[in-house]
């Protein structure tokens, strides 16, 4: 079982040494195969600088990646997925906040049949009205919606088998959803309490504007997740609903036309039942045209969401 430790970087070149001192020495005492790949996502510092000096000094198996600019943490995330060939993948942050050494917990659950381990932050060193709060109500959110209930789907720190999170393409910030998209595809999924750092160096790369980047493709997760195969089931459903909303207005129109003589074209029913009525008729055409798309997306070939500058040490 060959372990593949992804590690997606952007500007942490003080982070670097000290992350790979501790990664190497975890690594070398565990009885499995192994390789790192870093992926340096656009940074402007000296981080692939200290990328190249670490692969050129080690004879593990260990290489990177350099993207031509910065396409964000999912796309580097996806970048080394690719470009890896372990059985196991484990994802982490190189900000030294997650703990390499809390790797080999992962493991063990893994070898004990999960196809997902995920980390949780119990006790985060982060500041809590920012960061801590905004990310336990994205959590309760997430797991509500997606119905995969986990503490901290913000945790980089996860382990997955290969074949549960290689079925699909993340876009956005959708990494933190890897877990409820394996779990639509029957994997196991287990969460375990991990250790978590204040930031050493530098300053995190992330705001609360990402709060609604979340959101916004919340809603992409859900209906990938439930509608992707069968989307006029969301569409022609909104749509039959207004369009009974539609013609019940008419129906009482047209009954108290009769029973109290009062005209219907004089209520403001009247335009509003016509405007439900060719809205559901429109949302089932929506519908229609998302089934054609959705066969289109499940049919062609895919395409990364990244470009690769250069490849070393593989």
């Amino acid at each position: 079982m060959k372990i593949s430790i992804i590690i997606p970087i952007y500007n942490e070149a003080e982070s670097l040494p000290e992350l790979w001192s501790v990664l190497r020495n975890v690594l070398e005492n565990q009885n499995y195969p192994w390789e790192v790949v870093f992926v340096d996502d656009g940074s402007t510092d000296k981080t692939f600088s200290v990328i190249q000096g670490i692969v050129k000094n080690t004879n593990e198996s260990t290489f990177a990646i350099k993207l031509r600019r910065n396409f964000g943490q999912t796309a580097a995330i996806a970048a080394g997925i690719d470009h890896s060939d372990g059985e196991i993948i484990i994802l982490m942050d190189a900000d030294l906040q997650n703990d390499a050494t809390d790797i080999p917990l992962l493991l063990e659950k893994i070898n004990q049949g999960y196809d997902v381990v995920s980390g949780w932050r119990r006790n985060r060193e982060d500041h809590f009205l920012t960061r801590t709060l905004p990310s336990r109500t994205a959590n309760w959110l997430i797991s509500w919606v997606t119905g995969v209930k986990l503490h901290d789907y913000g945790c980089t720190l996860k382990a997955y088998r290969r074949e549960v999170i290689t079925g699909f393409r993340i876009y956005g910030e959708m990494h933190r959803f890897i877990p409820a998209y394996a779990g639509y595809v029957g994997a196991k999924i287990a969460e375990v309490p991990v250790k978590h750092h204040s930031r050493k160096y530098g300053s995190t790369n992330y705001g609360l504007e990402r709060i609604f980047k979340v959101i916004l493709d919340l809603f992409t997760v859900k209906f990938l997740i439930s509608y992707s195969h069968k989307p006029l089931y969301l569409f022609g459903g909104v749509g039959i609903l207004l369009f009974g909303v539609g013609i019940g207005i008419l129906l009482f129109l047209v009954t108290r036309r009769l029973v109290s003589g009062v005209s219907p074209y004089l209520s403001p029913l009247f335009p509003a039942s016509t405007l439900f009525v060719l809205m559901g008729f429109q949302s089932i055409l929506m519908g229609l045209i998302a089934e054609l798309l959705s066969r289109t997306y499940h049919e062609a070939q895919g395409k990364t969401t990244y470009t690769i500058q250069k490849i070393i040490g593989k």
